[in-house]
């Protein structure tokens, strides 16, 4: 059931003040569509992303130990896959970031991506608002680490973290898909293994070709915890970037573009109908267009 203005801000007072189960509630309305205020302003923002396998939840967990020693609080949105069965979140991003969660100083909640498009539902934007709202210093948005998602993280985060790991060939495929220009620092973890040296030197390389070298890269493992103070302290002093501030807008508007398409009343219906031949995409879309306008008819 939705809630009112009152109920709404009632949570976030809540929230604010410390009451976990509030803040729980809070997010949950979010992710059904309301909205705690736009006079929330985003504090600090990481999205972390890079393909499957490569670490990011162990490393994360690692990065939080690091800032929770120093006083920062930390809370994660970590985006996991839609279960086919619920409908819910798989949880394995939350299961290997160990129980760094068991503390004040974190929150982690898992988010299901609702087999949305681009990975990421366009309220992520509102969920971080009211944490940093909320007091929590850090607020880190983990990918499912997969085709959309890996660029669209830049709408909702001020600050972009790429990890791989010791295969090249992953890197060659962010460079191809544009998504090495987005991060602001990049990591390459398992340093205990062979060849992560080398992959290192290659991404450097890559990224200083014919440029100066802007995008700090590093070589890290989240096991050992080898050369994550270094990391942490470029990603502490990282100014987020003016220049992405038009790619951020448009990733925003097509994510929230896709949120009101696949919520439209009638979609099942016009996928029916797209596919039995009777209408065409182009005038599905601007029958849906009309209906969202003019709040229904023909056109």
């Amino acid at each position: 059931m939705a809630l009112g203005v009152t109920e709404i801000g009632n949570l976030l007072d809540s929230a604010r003040s410390g009451n976990r189960r509030s803040l729980a509630r809070l997010l949950t309305a979010i992710e059904s569509g309301q909205d705690p205020g736009s006079q929330l302003r985003a504090g600090w923002t990481l999205g972390v992303t890079g393909p499957p396998g490569v670490g990011k939840s162990t490393l994360i967990g690692r990065m939080i130990e690091h800032w929770t020693s120093k006083g920062e609080s930390v809370a994660v949105l970590a985006v996991d896959p839609t279960s086919p069965m619920t409908g819910g979140a798989i949880l394995a991003d939350r299961l290997r970031m160990g129980s760094t969660d068991s503390t004040d100083s974190v929150f982690v909640r898992s988010l299901a991506t609702r087999n949305h498009p681009g990975g990421l539902m366009p309220c992520l934007g509102k969920m971080t608002r009211a944490l940093s709202a909320c007091g929590w210093s850090r607020v880190i948005i983990e990918t499912v680490g997969s085709g959309q998602s890996e660029i669209r993280v830049v709408a909702f985060a001020d600050r972009v973290l790429l990890i791989d790991g010791p295969d090249r060939g992953d890197i060659i495929q962010a460079e191809k898909a544009g998504i090495l220009e987005l991060a602001d620092v990049i990591a390459i973890n398992k340093a205990d293994l062979p060849n992560a040296q080398t992959a290192a030197d290659a991404v450097r390389e890559a990224m200083g070709a014919g440029k100066p070298q802007s995008i700090k890269v590093h070589l890290v493992s989240a096991i050992e915890g080898a050369g994550v103070s270094e990391l942490i302290s470029d990603l502490d002093s990282c100014e987020p970037r003016s220049s992405r501030n038009t790619l951020r807008i448009r990733e925003r508007l097509i994510a929230s573009w896709d949120s009101t398409l696949l919520s439209h009343p009638e979609i099942e219906s016009y996928l029916g109908k797209i596919g039995d031949g009777s209408i065409t995409v182009d005038e599905a879309i601007r029958d849906i267009v009309y209906s969202l306008v003019e709040g229904g008819g023909e056109p």
